[in-house]
């Protein structure tokens, strides 16, 4: 049984994980008789309130705890979990993982990445174990590898601002519609525009079974 890292950011499309992208994620990965082992950072998250899309000033949150929302509670701090532990490696989006894995959101292509979630990447890339991201995630892959200087293909599917960011970080952006992917076979790593595009929780579907499928197709 293949056993997957899924690297979680929060609970909410706003301020952590997308939790369609996440829940999407999870159901394909079980569907096809992988063991999951969910993680975040033990850090603190700045608040979003959902129903109006505003900060709630002062207020934070335990990325941790909020992931344990997604995870019924099966969550570990990912300091605890190394490559050697896992067969791949998915992270799906949601602002979270542009916030609280990595200040993307804030900095753009200057962004520094959560030195734990930086160091489990590396791990895994260095291990020759296969990666996926999703949506905003190949942001924090990006920076990781680029400041590694490994040549690397992603996407975030076509928004030439964020493209040209990624590209600034050392990544070769290629433009992919929302219910296909971009595999980097030279160096096991699968990306899928979901709702960087999707205005359907359908397309965003397509596209994260397909990139599960390719993940565990090349363990």
């Amino acid at each position: 049984m293949a056993k997957v890292g899924v690297i979680l950011s929060g609970c909410g499309v706003y301020d952590g994980s997308e939790i369609h992208e996440a829940v999407i994620t999870l159901l394909a990965l079980d569907r096809a008789g992988a063991e999951v082992v969910m993680m975040a950072p033990d850090v603190e998250l700045a608040v979003v309130n959902h129903l109006t899309g505003e900060p709630v000033e002062g207020a934070t949150r335990s990325v941790l705890e909020e992931s344990a929302r997604i995870a019924r509670g099966n969550i570990t701090d990912i300091k605890k979990i190394k490559a050697a532990d896992l067969d791949a490696l998915m992270i799906p989006g949601g602002f979270g993982a542009a916030k609280n894995l990595c200040d993307f959101a804030f900095t753009g292509p200057d962004c520094e990445v959560n030195p734990e979630v930086a160091r489990l990447v590396k791990e895994i890339v260095a291990a020759r174990k296969p990666l996926a991201a999703v949506c905003i995630a190949p942001a924090l892959v990006a920076r990781v590898l680029g400041k590694e200087q490994l040549p690397h293909q992603l996407t975030i599917g076509t928004d030439k601002d964020v493209a040209a960011a990624l590209t600034a970080m050392g990544a070769t952006h290629v433009a992919c519609p929302v219910e296909e992917l971009v595999i980097d076979k030279e160096n096991k790593i699968i990306s899928s525009p979901a709702y960087m595009l999707a205005g359907r929780i359908s397309e965003a579907a397509t596209g994260i079974e397909k990139t599960v499928a390719a993940l565990l197709e090349m363990i």
